[in-house]
């Protein structure tokens, strides 16, 4: 079996091991990655910083980063360290959340969003949850709902290989949606989003 084009590009591509840290009034927080992409024009418009959160529930057959699953896999970081990492490069039009499931670690990335947001660039999150899903539970995940505020842009929906599409522009299959998540929890229904 041929390994993922993302664990590949994983291998290719970790954080450096050695990055000076600054004193300054952002806490960092730990997350589990599987990987991030420095540059990426596939993950949304313009170049991206794309962060791969690593442990998926899931399991969607075809999906294009299976090694992404396991929750003990891939490697810990933190928020403070992503964020240095992106701010190095101003041509990023933003950071692009994806897994992995990032709604299995709301609360770092939440705040990570936050400081990407600060800086006047855009936030888009992929996640194989449904925004009525989500919605539906936010009471009991209140990390959930500081990700979707945070958010500019919410890819929803499990890959479906059988819906599966090249056309589609920034998703896989025709069941997945941009959504405006701002607009959605204010409503507290869909409410979908131009790319």
């Amino acid at each position: 079996m041929f390994p993922s084009l993302f664990s590949v590009l994983a291998r290719c591509l970790p954080l450096p091991s050695k990055i000076p840290i600054r004193k300054k009034e952002i806490s960092m927080a730990s997350v589990r990655l599987a990987g991030v992409i420095r540059e990426s024009i596939v993950d949304g418009p313009g170049f991206r910083f794309v962060v791969f959160a690593q442990g998926c529930p899931h399991h969607c057959p075809g999906c294009h980063n299976p090694d992404t699953h396991d929750p003990n896999g891939g490697y810990d970081g933190d928020t403070e360290r992503l964020f240095d990492e992106f701010r190095k490069n101003p041509l990023l039009a933003g950071i692009t959340l994806s897994g992995g499931e990032p709604f299995l670690q709301a609360r770092p990335l939440a705040e990570l969003a936050a400081q990407v947001r600060q800086t006047g660039k855009n936030v888009i999150v992929y996640t194989g949850y449904t925004i009525e899903y989500l919605l539906a539970h936010l009471e009991e995940h209140d990390a959930w709902r500081a990700l979707l505020t945070e958010t500019d842009i919410l890819i929803d929906g499990p890959f479906l290989e059988k819906e599966k599409s090249l056309m589609l522009r920034f998703r896989g299959s025709r069941n997945q949606r941009a959504i405006d998540p701002r607009a959605s929890v204010s409503a507290g229904r869909a409410v979908e989003a131009e790319l």
